[in-house]
């Protein structure tokens, strides 16, 4: 027997089967507001004027700032973005329903949205080979990843499908004394370069390897990823109240979490 619709139960079985699923962004309004306003927000930092396409602005931002200036652009676009009172609410609407299938209607949320920029050609932004659950993680997050230009090849992320990543990480005991370059070697046959484009969103279980490689595609990568747990499950070393905030809490949990059962009763 299954609780679950035919619906769901395929959505579960898509995500387990692959780690990750990519559809439509269910706000995509928002998703236009937040790509102009990081547009807005690129321009004012470099003293451009900006035009009617957003789009272009992002796609060639390498032809007009340099290696060197790239963190403090993307700085100043995550911190202009994270200071919106409605840019966390804007962004879980890109993919509530999916979340929710996926994860559970009592969620917590990332107190911050990261946000990534890789230029062509540009070594200082690899994010080497990892899985997150390596770092304080807890393997019942998945994280939404959020592109603001299409994004395929060597301009998008990387992932290791489940039963590949199973077998791989059964076997990183092997390079204790390696590289994540190494184990990036070892598993490239393996990895699925995610072509997903501006409209689309993914969310992907971060116990899965993943990472990116040097941009070889003639356009930049903007991307955003933010994670989403349910606030029942284990927490790891990113705690509720500093690393994650409670977005959904229902009316029952709320009442239960303040109850105290009276002192000095033996009913």
């Amino acid at each position: 027997m299954t609780f679950l619709s035919a619906e769901d139960h395929e959505l579960a079985q898509a995500f387990l089967d692959d780690g990750h699923v990519v559809c439509a962004a269910e706000d995509l309004t928002g998703l236009e507001r937040i790509r102009a306003r990081a547009a807005e927000l690129a321009a004012d930092h470099l003293g451009l004027e900006l035009t009617d396409d957003p789009t272009d602005l992002l796609n060639t931002i390498h032809e007009r700032v340099g290696i060197k200036d790239l963190n403090a652009l993307r700085l100043a676009v995550f911190n202009g973005l994270n200071t919106e009172p409605w840019f966390r609410p804007t962004y879980f609407s890109l993919a509530r329903t999916l979340i929710e299938r996926l994860v559970g209607n009592e969620l917590c949320m990332q107190r911050r949205i990261n946000l990534s920029i890789q230029m062509p050609n540009d070594e200082s932004s690899l994010l080497p080979v990892h899985a997150d659950v390596w770092d304080g993680d807890s393997p019942f997050e998945v994280v939404l990843w959020v592109p603001l230009v299409d994004c395929f090849d060597t301009k998008a992320m990387y992932l290791m499908p489940p039963a590949k990543n199973r077998d791989a990480q059964n076997s990183l005991s092997k390079f204790n004394d390696g590289s994540a370059e190494e184990i990036f070697n070892a598993i490239a046959d393996d990895v699925n370069f995610i072509k997903i484009s501006f409209g689309e969103v993914m969310v992907f279980s971060q116990t899965l390897m993943h990472g990116n490689r040097v941009n070889q595609v003639p356009e930049t990568r903007w991307s955003m990823n933010c994670r989403f747990k349910s606030v029942m499950s284990p927490f790891a070393d990113k705690k509720l109240g500093e690393f994650f905030e409670p977005i959904t809490l229902r009316a029952a949990t709320r009442m239960g979490l303040d109850y105290k059962l009276p002192e000095g009763f033996h009913g």
